[in-house]
């Protein structure tokens, strides 16, 4: 016996799902053991068993490459007039991820089964971008599936193309601090200790900056196992507060106060914002839907809670762009590209031009901010490496004087 039902799961998603059981009791007490919330159930007739997405592959994400490929493939597929059900079974024994395989097995399932590929989608919650869902509603209403799946590859290409970039940025940077932390801790945890133990036995008075300099490298010595426990209670901490709305929100505010970096960030978050938003619009969703999708799919939790009343705004009547300036969006030239393209009517494309505007001012910005701080992090760690050596020497220079008077 088979029954379509509404539920809600632990993280916050409502899914229409169809699934089989004995009977409507037996149907409450498997959701309840699963952790569902039921909202509505309705009996319908036999036309094959669908599976709601399992705990372990509904925190998984299905990687932007394989998304990628499989809607390049797909929109292949549909310009070659195959439907999609078929064009479905032809892709199921390409996947080699076993999570993107049986992922997609469950979605031509729902397929077969009378839902929409949206629909379908849509019921994995994040394991797809939120994005992709109302991307694929847009090409079943309008009819034009391909075009709006090559939309959605080119977005997808150009966000990984930008976060390509920023992480060949860092990588350089990333090398310099480790090699010179790595330096620093080899001198106070096995160099300088063993200056203090020939020190001692010359019974010798030290300078302030040997004894200053000693001191520490015994204590790093001594204490480092607990210097690295915290470390990694620390990390661990920031991991389990990502994982609550609550700790997202307050390392998101962080990370856009960061100094310097935080204007980086805060244009990645427009960016995103712009980029869907224009990716939807172009695909034909109405604006209001549009924004609500765009939204969900800013990364960074603080800056999405602030774009939350943009949507309400917008509903009520008000421009996008009077809306954007009234939460002060913090980007003077992105309120006037929008209101640009709003009195054009062409909206979607401003929006494209915005993003682009930002992607290239967050790799400027990037490249200017690497080119400052490499040198000063050789300098720093220069004067620190001078101090220790300086710290070693002074006692020699006053035990060579000594000797010599």
């Amino acid at each position: 016996m088979q029954f379509v039902c509404r539920v809600g799961t632990s993280e916050g998603h409502i899914l229409e799902d169809v699934f089989e059981a004995a009977n409507e009791a037996t149907l409450r007490k498997q959701l309840s053991q699963r952790g569902y919330h039921l909202f509505d159930i309705r009996r319908r007739g036999p036309v094959g068993r669908l599976r709601l997405p399992s705990r372990s592959r509904a925190t998984s994400r299905i990687s932007p490459r394989a998304l990628t490929v499989f809607n390049q493939e797909l929109a292949a597929l549909i310009r070659s007039g195959l439907p999609m059900l078929q064009a479905l079974d032809l892709m199921l024994p390409r996947q080699r991820d076993p999570v993107f395989h049986d992922t997609l097995r469950d979605v031509r399932d729902r397929v077969k089964s009378g839902q929409d590929l949206s629909t379908a989608i849509a019921a994995f919650g994040e394991m797809f971008p939120p994005l992709y869902a109302a991307t694929l509603k847009a090409g079943e209403r309008s009819g034009e599936m391909e075009q709006v799946l090559r939309r959605f590859v080119r977005y997808l290409q150009l966000v990984t193309e930008t976060r390509k970039r920023i992480v060949s940025a860092l990588v350089y940077p990333a090398v310099l601090v480790g090699m010179s932390v790595a330096l620093i801790a080899v001198m106070m945890i096995w160099v300088m200790p063993r200056f203090t133990e020939f020190f001692s036995s010359l019974r010798v008075e030290l300078p302030l900056l040997t004894r200053i300099t000693m001191g520490l490298s015994i204590f790093v010595k001594d204490n480092f196992i607990f210097l690295f426990a915290g470390v990694f209670v620390l990390v661990l901490l920031a991991v389990r507060m990502s994982r609550s709305e609550a700790g997202r929100d307050t390392l998101s505010r962080l990370q856009l106060r960061i100094p310097l970096l935080g204007s980086i960030f805060h244009r990645l978050a427009l960016s995103e914002f712009c980029r869907s938003l224009a990716t939807l619009l172009s695909g034909g969703i109405p604006i209001i839907s549009g924004l609500e999708v765009a939204v969900g799919a800013v990364s960074n939790a603080h800056f999405r809670k602030r774009l939350e009343p943009v949507i309400d705004s917008v509903r009520e009547g008000q421009s996008l762009a009077a809306s954007l300036e009234e939460i002060g969006i913090g980007s003077d030239i992105v309120v006037d590209m929008v209101e640009v393209g709003e009195a054009t009517g062409s909206l979607d494309v401003m929006l494209s031009d915005v993003s682009d505007f930002l992607d290239e001012e967050v790799e400027t910005n990037l490249q200017r901010l690497l080119s400052l701080l490499e040198p000063v992090m050789l300098v720093l760690m220069g004067i620190i490496v001078a101090t220790l050596l300086i710290s070693v020497y002074l006692p020699l220079f006053s035990l060579l004087g000594q000797v010599g008077s």
